[in-house]
């Protein structure tokens, strides 16, 4: 094509030569812009060609690199300070041996009868250490109540050591929590807002001891798939496989993807996982359709299909009055005596609107939804015609049941 453009253009310039001076010069400035424009189009189409699609995703959005993960934390504290909404300090409440405990490590020996105060509260202290954390680090923590404490507002959280799995201690905690709710009230009403019993403290941990973990000497990096699927595993495959131009990664089910580490790569780990992140691909997903039954929320997938079948949906209405009326005996009776009788009214409303539609063979999700709504079908009675229409063998959808 190209070619063809300067052939033209040099006729052009032969045709002008023996013409006379006048125009020569636009001329050849016409064709030139007309082989530019033409070029540039060209450029535009391969540019678009090549573009990824909208729908497609990051490889770093649907999986997750192994070693790079958080480790769950747990500690057992107390927080001190409340105005009044600790725990109620019995005889034998674990509250109160705590503190007892913590007052003997630091001298002071209290009596009994001394430990009445209802500013104290035993608490459970969670996080989640984030991965790769270095000692001196600082992360989020969450406070819980323990006891029968009303409200944490106000108070302040004990130095308390954080465990992992292994029953090491990994962190240590300790600040001022924030609540995000509270409590008030009278002798005859109270409000509640939000959980006062629960808090956080920002950047309450600081990390103790480091999880070592050494990227650079692996030979092998696998991806987890967050959604499981063999077509998107394959696909992670392929394009990663693209991208270095070996035959490195490889799915083996559909939730894993390994891939060794090329030489032009080694000890280099991190910049591999950098580059396959930023990959694109486009994920693949099963027909399924999530079912809300206790609030009606119902999601369907894009490949949800349906084989040809007759939806009728009437609406049946059972009402019941229950009256009671008062029998007694007529004027001047001798016999008999005043009582109440109950009276029973039983209503059947039955629809005679309700109309059978046919639904064609592979529709989409839009055609399918809109054939439904025709019908004046809400959230509730969708939900009973799907499971019926799956247990008819007419839907190629998984329904799950939340």
């Amino acid at each position: 094509m190209y070619r063809a453009i300067a052939s033209s253009t040099q006729n052009q310039t032969a045709l002008t030569a023996n013409a006379p001076t006048t125009g020569v010069k636009s001329r050849q400035v016409f064709v030139q812009a007309v082989s530019f424009g033409i070029a540039s189009l060209i450029l535009l189409i391969l540019l678009a060609w090549v573009s990824p699609a909208n729908a497609a995703s990051r490889i770093k959005d649907v999986v997750d690199f192994e070693g790079v993960r958080d480790n769950m934390l747990v500690g057992y504290g107390l927080v001190v300070g409340l105005n009044g909404t600790g725990d109620t300090l019995n005889d034998g409440h674990f509250t109160k041996q705590s503190l007892q405990a913590m007052l003997n490590r630091m001298g002071v020996k209290p009596t009994d009868a001394g430990l009445d105060s209802d500013n104290v509260a035993a608490v459970m202290v969670t996080a989640a250490l984030p991965a790769f954390s270095s000692k001196g680090a600082r992360f989020d923590v969450t406070v819980s109540a323990l006891g029968d404490a009303s409200s944490l507002l106000g108070g302040t959280l004990l130095v308390t050591p954080l465990l992992g799995a292994d029953g090491e201690v990994y962190a240590v905690s300790q600040g001022q929590v924030a609540v995000g709710g509270f409590t008030a009230g009278g002798n005859a009403e109270t409000v509640t807002k939000g959980v006062p019993t629960s808090a956080r403290i920002a950047n309450g941990a600081i990390v103790e001891r480091e999880i070592d973990f050494d990227m650079d000497t692996m030979r092998t990096v696998k991806l987890s798939l967050r959604n499981p699927d063999f077509t998107t595993s394959r696909r992670i495959a392929q394009a990663v496989n693209a991208f270095l131009g070996t035959t490195a990664a490889n799915a083996t089910d559909p939730s894993t993807v390994e891939v060794d580490v090329p030489g032009a790569y080694a000890g280099q780990v991190v910049n591999l996982i950098t580059d396959i992140e930023q990959l694109r691909i486009e994920p693949d997903q099963i027909a399924r359709i999530i079912i809300d039954e206790q609030s009606g929320v119902i999601v369907m997938g894009e490949n949800v299909r349906l084989s040809t079948v007759a939806i009728a949906q009437g609406n049946l209405t059972i009402r019941i009055t229950e009256t009671e009326q008062v029998s007694q005996p007529g004027p001047f009776s001798t016999t008999g005596t005043t009582t109440t009788v109950a009276r029973t009214d039983i209503q059947v409303d039955q629809d005679s609107d309700s109309r059978l539609t046919v639904v064609q063979d592979g529709v989409s999700l839009q055609e399918f939804v809109n054939s439904l709504n025709a019908l004046g079908i809400g959230p509730r009675d969708m939900i009973t015609i799907l499971q019926a229409v799956k247990a008819a063998g007419a839907l190629q959808a998984e329904i799950e049941v939340m």
